[in-house]
């Protein structure tokens, strides 16, 4: 009796009632994470209690709505636990890569990790759906809903090193102008620690990056963490090796008491020389890269207009009935 059942309900009946069924589960945990919180009536209560939190809520009302993707990435990391780094040296990658993206907050890593777990499953579930309509269940449909899971599930990982890159190019190309900034600021008389933060005023146009670096180290200069310290910090979380060896050359000068000046003076100049040189070899390769699109594309073109003509005129000189 069941098998005849089955086989009487068609398969364009069952798909809508299974999306349904995917949809209502996946709606149902986005909103119990979103209503973790307490609920109005319950904030409207403890406001009674105690005015003061009237205010504060009222304050935090526009932050928590802002806040809401957030900790639902947040609490989404919890189903990522198995992607969590196993030991210190793993957290500490992850941790520097985030880093030298401009991700340093202390929750960066379990949003990044609850990023990876949402869009996978959301890929799943809409591709998953979709290909139960167009292709039913069958092998196709499977292989399209985990491809489709498994791309969006490391399009975090592709977009996070899209962002160092762009970060890390943006810091080489801007330094040596920041040097050059600090190298006038400090003949003038400047100290160290304010030259820096006259370069991050003067550099918010041209080159936000190392004004946010250089800003972010000012601050860490105020609260009273050690020179050497936050240099060698400015180097290691922005992933850059010239600002690195710039930490490296700061930090010898203010120890043995050399002219910080004069460091910055050479360090520009050799990072301007190692730019001229790189753009010469990006032009030295030039001719070889141009070699696959001449052959490819311009060189089928030139021979149909060169020869075309006349391979058209021989052919009736040979053969006079084709072309008559």
């Amino acid at each position: 009796m069941y098998p005849l059942l089955a086989q009487s309900i068609p398969m364009e009946t069952i798909v809508p009632f299974a999306l349904f069924g995917l949809f209502a589960v996946a709606a149902w945990w986005v909103l119990d994470f979103v209503a973790a919180d307490k609920s109005r009536a319950v904030e409207r209560l403890d406001e009674l209690k105690n005015p003061m939190l009237r205010r504060k809520n009222q304050e935090r009302g526009v932050s928590k709505k802002s806040d809401t993707m957030t900790r639902v990435l947040e609490k989404a990391s919890a189903a990522a636990k198995p992607l969590t780094p196993k030991n210190e040296f793993e957290a500490n990658k992850l941790k520097a890569q985030l880093a030298s993206g401009g991700f340093r907050g202390d929750s960066a890593t379990s949003i990044f990790l609850g990023l990876k777990i949402v869009l996978a499953a959301g890929a799943f579930v809409v591709m998953g759906g979709t290909s139960l309509l167009v292709y039913g269940v069958a092998q196709k449909s499977l292989m399209y809903t985990f491809g489709a899971a498994g791309l969006m599930f490391f399009m975090p990982n592709l977009v996070l090193w899209f962002i160092v890159k762009n970060r890390k190019d943006s810091i080489f190309l801007g330094l040596p102008d920041a040097l050059d900034l600090l190298v006038v600021c400090v003949e003038a008389g400047l100290g160290l620690d304010q030259a820096m933060r006259k370069v991050s005023e003067e550099m918010k146009l041209t080159c936000k990056v190392i004004s946010d670096e250089f800003t972010l180290s000012n601050f860490q200069l105020q609260m009273g963490i050690p020179r050497a310290d936050v240099l060698h910090e400015l180097g290691a979380r922005t992933g850059v090796d010239d600002l690195r060896s710039l930490a490296a050359i700061l930090i010898q000068a203010d120890k043995f008491g050399s002219s910080i000046a004069q460091a910055l003076r050479v360090q520009s100049d050799s990072m301007r020389t190692k730019r001229r040189q790189l753009a010469e070899e990006k032009a030295a390769k030039t001719a070889v890269k141009l070699i696959f699109p001449l052959v490819l594309f311009i060189f089928p073109g030139i021979f149909v207009v060169l020869v075309g003509p006349a391979a058209i005129t021989i052919m009736r000189d040979m053969f006079p009935m084709m072309g008559g």
